[in-house]
């Protein structure tokens, strides 16, 4: 294996060997702490511009599956790896599944994706939770900037391109999906509940469609720089069309409405956060993925807080009191974790009715 380096903007150096790509890239660092599913997890658009610490030792014993299409939807939760770089403890070079195609790190060279193994991840998470999220960089011979995916519209570089509508219907609900980077997962759980979904890039304006609600998806970065994004759920809100966001998604709606957000320390990724109910003992555990919070001081009257995270206690979902919007920043949709919060989706499409 080829030796390899992780290098924090604070100067910390971690020295390991490469099992992906021998490029250097730059990103944000963020640590997950999920046992599995890291096919998910590096095909997930929200972790465009971020080189993702996994602190589960072991990473790679079942191989990677084929990324089959289904009905023009791929089995990950996009057509491609987004994230910028992967850390492990310990690579497993030997692999074995019934339903293996390739090893990790055959898929990550194929990805042109750099990966490094032989670190201290604890350590590395460790100091990422005491110092916040920070930049990094992995090197190998020649060195590289650092690149701060916040500072940057990033959402354009994972919404889709054109307009794709699913499901086509003259006698099912109409949903406009506003594409922020969003899972497949997403889409498939809209499908299977039999609505015409209409795909589009976040910047469109999409009130010259024909349709009944509009759905936000999760996606990448800071959702400030989503503006027209932004300016179009604002616009939904005051036409009382019925609106559900996810992700990134609650923190657009959340912005749409008047409130504000905010950077979190080292933000939650992982497939097991509790989130409480808000205002009962009805706990659900989530998989989640994101460095935002809406601040719920903020929010205008009217709004209310529908889940808390039961670690932190920052928000976990916001829902008007009279009107039909709502928003959730865990994934309900799964993929990779629990599917405990799926019935979300039946919640939002009894709005339509």
């Amino acid at each position: 294996m080829v030796n390899a380096r992780l290098i924090l903007e604070n100067g910390m150096v971690f020295e390991g060997t490469s099992f992906g790509a021998a490029t250097g890239r730059s990103g944000e660092v963020v640590f997950n702490t999920g046992m599995v599913g890291y096919p998910e997890s590096l095909t997930d658009p929200s972790y465009e511009g971020q080189i993702i610490v996994l602190t589960y030792p072991l990473v790679g014993n079942y191989g990677v599956p084929e990324n089959k299409v289904t009905n023009s939807i791929a089995q990950f939760e996009s057509e491609k790896i987004h994230a910028r770089g992967l850390v492990v403890a310990q690579y497993s070079e030997h692999y074995s599944h019934w339903n293996a195609a390739q090893s990790l790190g055959e898929w990550l060279k194929k990805e042109n994706i750099p990966a490094i193994t032989g670190i201290d991840t604890r350590k590395l998470t460790k100091i990422l939770r005491e110092k916040g999220t920070m930049l990094g960089k992995i090197i190998f011979d020649s060195d590289i900037n650092m690149d701060d995916p916040n500072k940057i519209d990033i959402v354009r570089d994972v919404t889709v391109k054109e307009r794709i509508i699913y499901n086509e219907k003259s006698n099912t609900k109409r949903v406009i999906l506003i594409d922020c980077g969003v899972k497949h997962n997403i889409i498939r759980n809209f499908l299977k509940r039999d609505v015409t979904l209409i795909r589009v890039p976040y910047d469109y304006d999409f009130f010259n469609e024909t349709f009944d609600a509009v759905f936000i998806s999760n996606g990448p970065g800071d959702p400030k720089m989503c503006t027209k994004t932004i300016e179009h759920v604002k616009m939904a809100l005051e036409k009382n069309i019925p609106t559900f966001g996810i992700c990134l998604g609650s923190q657009i709606m959340a912005l749409a409405a008047g409130g504000n957000t905010y950077k979190l320390k080292y933000g939650h990724r992982s497939q097991n956060q509790p989130c409480m109910l808000h205002g009962t003992k009805r706990c659900f555990i989530t998989s989640q993925n994101h460095g935002f919070a809406v601040d719920m001081k903020t929010m205008p009257d009217g709004w209310e807080e529908w889940f808390v995270n039961v670690n932190d206690n920052t928000n976990e979902g916001i829902k008007h009191k009279t009107k039909p919007f709502l928003a959730v920043q865990f994934h309900p949709e799964s993929s990779p974790g629990p599917n405990d919060a799926e019935f979300l989706f039946d919640e939002f499409l009894e709005l339509l009715k």
